[in-house]
């Protein structure tokens, strides 16, 4: 059994915000900057969303969209709206990014002859950048339903190939040869400590998760968790692997709540590790213990996290992190107590 409390905290963590002691009987992990270094995004997702923010929907094929915007690559120092975007939206899903840079296009005339209400789509893109991701509430026109349905998986996978070709391929290969490189430091140790302590592992990320024909986790990110030695699967380090889908928006605070009921875990019993704003607040309003993982240098992140309520910030998984947390209820040395149940 793990148990955790706001007391006894190592020097290299930041305790944030109180909670009542409690024990973890799960922990939900974000992937990218949380655990893995691979993925080098904000750059390319800086150009994308700018690009299109500024110039409107890039070619159909793929291949002639990425050329298109990777010849401008040099304007990514004037992209700084998009910059900020990137930064801000850790952690939602790609798709709702996607959806920011078209409606952004909109807004500044990049985008013609799609009819839309200008105060709505100012209104969806002020909740996108405080971190909503979802508004049913607002009929729009048919004009502009088609467009994100259909642009968004579009651009989406522009993203995605424009990422394969600008960092990720590269930094594969290397992790393939020096996993430890390309993991934050102290990752796979802290994981293992959660794992022996009773703590059930599952990867929560915002990338695509896909599945092979027998069900099996595959595809883009897969290859990243298996290139630096995480193993996924029922008794595993990580006994899952839970995305979202290349048509589909599946926000994290939605996927941590179907989590929790299909494990049968009460949502207090929960750490939930990140570095970016979604997983945080989904976190936090479920009643989970929230951990930050944020280097010193990303002041503006660590901002952000501390406004939504987070637990517990720190840049690495440090040993002594991980005998301090990873205890059993006669390791806190003001012992146990009904509190912590």
């Amino acid at each position: 059994m793990l148990l955790i409390a706001p007391f006894e905290i190592p020097g290299s963590v930041e305790l944030t915000a109180p909670f009542a002691p409690r024990r973890i009987e799960c922990a939900f992990h974000d992937i990218d900057g949380t655990h893995s270094l691979i993925r080098e995004w904000i750059p390319v997702m800086t150009l994308a969303l700018g690009w299109v923010a500024r110039h409107g929907l890039p070619p159909e094929d793929p291949e002639e969209a990425c050329r298109r915007i990777l010849a401008d690559g040099g304007e990514t120092e004037e992209f700084g709206e998009a910059r900020r975007f990137a930064v801000e939206s850790a952690g939602l899903s790609a798709l709702t990014q996607m959806e920011w840079a078209i409606r952004s296009a909109l807004e500044n005339g990049a985008i013609s002859g799609v009819a839309f209400d200008p105060a709505v789509n100012r209104e969806v893109i002020a909740r996108i950048w405080n971190g909503e991701e979802l508004f049913p509430e607002h009929a729009e026109p048919e004009g502009v339903t088609r467009l994100l349905r259909e642009k968004t998986p579009a651009l989406f996978q522009v993203y995605e190939r424009l990422l394969m070709t600008m960092n990720r391929n590269r930094n594969l290969e290397a992790a393939k040869k020096n996993p430890e490189k390309w993991r934050v430091p102290g990752s796979m140790e802290f994981l293992r400590e959660l794992r022996r302590s009773g703590v059930r592992n599952y990867f929560v990320t915002g990338a695509v998760v896909e599945q092979d024909a027998g069900g099996n986790p595959s595809g883009t990110m897969y290859e990243e968790i298996r290139a630096l030695g995480y193993e996924t699967g029922p008794g595993k380090l990580l006994e899952g692997l839970e995305g979202s889908s290349w048509r589909e928006k599946l926000p994290k605070h939605l996927i941590m709540r179907d989590l929790c009921a299909k494990l049968g875990v009460s949502p207090e019993h929960v750490l939930v590790v990140g570095d970016g704003r979604s997983e945080i607040a989904a976190g936090v309003e479920m009643g989970a213990v929230t951990m930050s993982r944020l280097p010193a240098s990303a002041r503006r992140a660590r901002e952000i996290h501390i406004a939504l309520g987070t637990h517990f910030l720190l840049e690495e998984y440090s040993p002594e992190l991980r005998r301090r947390l990873c205890r059993t209820p006669d390791g806190f040395s003001g012992g146990y107590s009904a509190e912590m149940s």
